[in-house]
């Protein structure tokens, strides 16, 4: 990456200091821009924020750690590491799944054990294990090297012969329902491979099998987690922002990108203007377009963003439990109802699930700094349709349903031993993060939805306006995020360059 200085330094003001927006900060105020970050929240992490209550420590969203590598290569490109900031420890078992029936299942670390794991299932699947991986590799040194770190702004961009032979080879036409299935047929072993598609981005059938890029990082790759919680990311990218002269502000949300004669002068706060020479938009990229912008700026109109298919919202419940829960491990997936049906009332027929599928994170079962000694820290999410009312008695009825199966799970009570508990859903997410129609995720991963026909990063109307995050290249997750952060600003250098 380029740290070369402009020749006459540029203001730069980022809108948000989710991963994105933090991201193109550092990297704009390595290359020698001056560069701020306008954040509406108390606090940084966007989705990632944290909180405290009753003695525990609540990471609000991302609570799976995966893709290591990512995270290694971004603090590398400013001559740190992961360590300098946070302490990883790689979670054996991976995960827990629990399947209809009470059948739970331990997913190993050891590449060795998960091949005997998808042998009890499934004669002969664990030479296709390896296949099947061999092949996602490929996906992820080709997709994560090579795909994700373009703007996506034209065509032009696949024009290298090379590249158009690796996006053959990618399955980007193949759908990853019809790919996974190539390789094993047992329900149990479908279900395990095909989970991480319902959570981050759409059904199978819509999916393009270039996400099994996904199950390398899962399988191979391995599930990880920072000591003290997902939140010790955020602050060392704060404190790696910091280091690089990056300026946070929080509680000031901008109110209006203010545009004169096609360039972006600057933003708006309640607090007054605020000059730029670019201007980042790391917020909600709906929001940011359709009412921070006034009209004729706008690129996209409303009737487009209703056509986008949106990755899941979430419902969420942080617990805190005064006791330790038997048979948990730190993430459990109880996919104990039918997939296929509950991914249907997401996509198909948009409504609250009639038998949800849920996830539960129990961190304090890794990091004893999370909860009180002798505690159960809590996180527990429902996948659901976008869009939907999410009144106080429709989360207390979801509440008890997936805590009654947690229940008869662990075998012990659990809801008379809750000393704290906090709901969160779709009009937090509007509130908190002007989340397009309280959206969790951003933009599913659909083949419509891929590379040059996502939200453009730059604004075809504004000239010194770009975007980053989840709603636009390359795709909702926190390591796209990172990247996405780090393309903007890439771009921003291009264009300046181009100028001098």
């Amino acid at each position: 990456m380029s740290s070369t200085t402009p020749t006459t330094t540029k203001n730069v003001i980022v809108i948000g200091a989710g991963f994105a927006g933090l991201a193109a900060a550092t990297s704009l105020a390595q290359r020698g821009y001056h560069v701020t970050i306008l954040e509406k929240n108390e606090g940084p992490g966007g989705r990632a924020r944290v909180f405290k209550a009753a003695g525990f420590t609540f990471d609000m969203g991302p609570s799976w750690y995966w893709m290591p590598d990512i995270f290694e290569q971004y603090f590398a490109r400013f001559g740190k590491k992961v360590a300098d900031y946070y302490d990883l420890v790689r979670l054996d078992p991976s995960y827990q799944v629990i399947f209809k029936g009470a059948e739970t299942v331990d997913i190993p670390a050891a590449m060795s054990e998960l091949r005997q794991l998808f042998e009890h299932y499934e004669p002969g699947s664990g030479a296709r294990l390896d296949e099947f991986l061999r092949q996602a590799a490929y996906k992820y040194e080709v997709g994560i090297g090579k795909f994700v770190h373009m703007p996506g702004r034209s065509l032009l961009e696949f024009a290298d012969p090379r590249l158009l032979v690796d996006a053959l080879r990618l399955d980007i036409l193949q759908s990853m329902h019809k790919h996974v299935r190539k390789f094993f047929k047992n329900p149990r072993l479908l279900e395990l491979v095909e989970f991480p598609i319902l959570f981050l981005g759409a059904t199978s059938e819509n999916t393009p099998a270039l996400y099994s890029l996904m199950n390398y990082a899962d399988l191979a790759l391995g599930t990880w987690y920072p000591l003290g919680g997902m939140h010790k990311i955020v602050e060392g990218m704060v404190a790696l922002a910091q280091e690089r002269g990056v300026q946070l502000e929080y509680n000031t949300p901008v109110q209006e990108i203010v545009v004169e004669n096609g360039r972006a002068t600057g933003v708006q706060t309640s607090a007054g203007f605020r000059s730029a020479d670019v201007v980042v938009a790391g917020a909600d990229y709906h929001h940011a377009e359709q009412h921070l912008l006034a009209p004729q700026w706008r690129h996209y109109n409303e009737s487009y963003w209703d056509s986008r298919t949106m990755a899941p919202s979430s419902l969420l419940f942080y617990v805190g439990v005064n006791k330790r829960l038997p048979k948990l491990r730190h993430h459990n997936l109880f996919f104990d109802e039918d997939l296929t049906v509950h991914a249907q009332e997401i996509y198909d027929d948009p409504k609250w699930p009639s038998r949800p599928l849920f996830y539960v994170s129990a961190p304090s079962q890794t990091d004893s700094t999370v909860a009180p000694e002798g505690c159960e820290n809590l996180f527990l999410l429902i996948p659901v349709a976008p869009n939907l009312s999410d009144p106080e008695e429709t989360r207390e009825y979801y509440y008890n349903l997936i805590m009654a199966r947690l229940e008869q799970h662990c075998g012990t009570t659990i809801r008379d031993a809750v000393v704290y508990k906090r709901s969160y859903a779709h009009q937090d997410f509007v509130q908190d993060y002007n989340s397009y129609k309280g959206n969790a995720y951003g933009l599913a991963n659909t083949l419509r939805q891929t590379a040059v026909l996502k939200p453009t990063l730059k604004s075809k109307k504004v000239r010194n306006l770009y975007f980053t995050g989840q709603l636009t290249v390359p795709g909702p997750g926190v390591p796209p995020s990172l990247i996405s952060g780090q393309v903007v600003a890439q771009e921003v250098e291009k264009e300046f360059s181009l100028r001098k």
